[in-house]
């Protein structure tokens, strides 16, 4: 599996980025726009940068460009996608098959929306992605997924319709457990569950599920 992290321009924790690169390694790291404020803080250098670059510093953007094995990807600020979803198709593109997204909340609402629904785009490609932040795991499930309590990204698992009804959920080894349940898009039914034990696992026939593990910070 060739892993990619991507570093967006959304409000990124440092302290937090730090720790989890540290704690895990990736294939291929790539800079999107104003991203690359942030891998500078990281002390880290892109393999790939994509964007716009109307937000980045200049200053910044100098620094990097005199790196010579750095690939540019540039496009015009007038253009129909976000320079994530750009991005991620450069990781796609590259044979990616993994992929964690860190900068993609915090900041606008409507780019944090839209990174969760690009979540999708990276499914339809048979890409495993998600989104991590300091309180937040996101990522999409289809038909069923296992969660082990010692792999949990926090204390609360949460489940949300992407695209319409989620029907015929099962949820074993949950506090609140459900058998054969519908899950309407608007219903606040499947937020804030918690493992009863070490392991649980999600069921459905059909439909796709946000998955949200969170924990208060």
């Amino acid at each position: 599996m060739k892993t990619c992290l991507l570093i967006t321009g959304g409000r990124l924790d440092i302290t937090f980025a730090g720790d989890y690169c540290r704690k895990h390694s990736f294939d291929k790291l790539i800079a999107v726009d104003s991203g690359l404020k942030a891998v500078k803080e990281l002390g880290l250098v892109p393999d790939m940068v994509v964007g716009d670059f109307d937000s980045v510093d200049p200053v910044i953007l100098e620094e990097f460009k005199r790196i010579p094995y750095i690939i540019w990807d540039v496009h015009d600020p007038e253009k129909n996608e976000t320079d994530t979803e750009l991005a991620l198709r450069k990781a796609a593109a590259s044979g990616c098959t993994r992929v964690v997204i860190l900068g993609a909340t915090g900041g606008r609402f409507d780019h944090m929306l839209a990174n969760v629904f690009l979540l999708y785009t990276c499914l339809q490609r048979g890409m495993d992605a998600c989104i991590v932040d300091r309180q937040n795991k996101i990522y999409l499930i289809e038909e069923e997924h296992h969660f082990t309590k010692k792999e949990q990204w926090g204390k609360y698992i949460s489940f949300l319709p992407l695209l319409g009804k989620i029907k015929g959920i099962c949820l074993e080894g949950f506090s609140y457990p459900l058998t054969d349940y519908d899950l309407d898009v608007g219903s606040s039914r499947c937020i804030s569950n918690e493992l009863n034990g070490e392991e649980g696992t999600i069921r459905f026939r059909e439909g796709i599920a946000i998955c949200v593990e969170s924990k208060d910070v």
